[in-house]
């Protein structure tokens, strides 16, 4: 079946979907962050190998190489977002995305924002802020830095996947795990992790990033450069969910609401997208 812009939504649907797991499999890898940052790195690179079978690394093309690198830069500064602030921080500023997409976009892709795109990012950003509302804090100053530049991080890499002339997207994402891999291996050293983590690593690396980031990068040829950084906050609304079918702990009335907010906008701009299109 052709790709198209509907299927690809879904595909990133299913990416989000699946990389709302990883909250949970972190908490169970007792290892050092970096370490299970570059396994589960390692990990994701075979299955992208799997896939690929052949990949076809343009390392000429600078589009694929920036994007790589900016794929390992939001992989391990998220990670160590983690380790300085909280992690309502971390995942709100890092999903400062959308609005750094929007900008960059007229800067690279030549493409202009459209009005509708700038209320569905506010309401998105309200919702959001609604969401983590109860564990936000002002302070960790350099922890909230390292998670904004997560964020930048995401955006370059959706640019750059957006400006790639050869090969494919999902090289990019190939290159960018063997990078974090390399970069984190020192810290494998440190200490040996158990069979839990090991079970943990198996999964995130599977599960929580090989298989999402195909589905992504296969769809991000066919959606635009705003709906490529708003479709992925699915991911940190459905954390909660899991949590809930595991542990039973019922979000707080803030979360409830700020989520349905993200859903309502997003939805709101899919039917609007829709009519428009039709």
């Amino acid at each position: 079946m052709a790709m198209n812009r509907r299927k690809a939504i879904i595909y990133m649907m299913i990416a989000a979907c699946l990389w709302s797991i990883g909250g949970l499999f972190i908490k169970l890898a007792d290892w050092n962050p970096m370490a299970i940052a570059g396994a589960r790195s390692g990990i994701g690179a075979l299955v992208m190998l799997i896939y690929l079978k052949k990949p076809m690394i343009h390392l000429k093309d600078k589009p694929t190489v920036l994007g790589a690198c900016a794929y390992a830069s939001l992989l391990v500064l998220f990670v160590s977002a983690n380790k300085l602030t909280t992690s309502a921080n971390a995942i709100l500023l890092q999903f400062t995305a959308p609005i750094w997409v929007a900008i960059f976009s007229g800067w690279f892709l030549k493409e202009k924002v459209r009005k509708s795109e700038w209320i569905t990012i506010a309401a998105v950003m309200l919702g959001m802020i609604l969401f983590f509302i109860g564990d936000l804090q002002l302070k960790h100053t350099l922890g909230n830095i390292v998670a904004l530049f997560s964020g930048v991080a995401m955006a370059s890499m959706i640019i750059f996947l957006k400006l790639q002339k050869e090969g494919s997207p999902v090289d990019v994402t190939l290159l960018g795990n063997m990078i974090v891999f390399i970069v984190c291996l020192p810290f494998f050293f440190m200490s040996v992790p158990s069979k839990e983590t090991l079970f943990a690593l198996l999964i995130l690396g599977v599960f929580q990033l090989g298989i999402p980031y195909i589905f992504y990068t296969k769809a991000i040829p066919f959606v635009s450069p705003i709906e490529a950084a708003l479709i992925p906050i699915l991911e940190p609304l459905l954390n909660p969910v899991w949590v809930l079918f595991v542990t039973g702990e019922v979000p707080g009335y803030y979360a409830l609401v700020g989520g349905i907010t993200v859903m309502v906008a997003m939805v709101s701009r899919g039917v609007y997208q829709a009519r428009k299109s039709g």
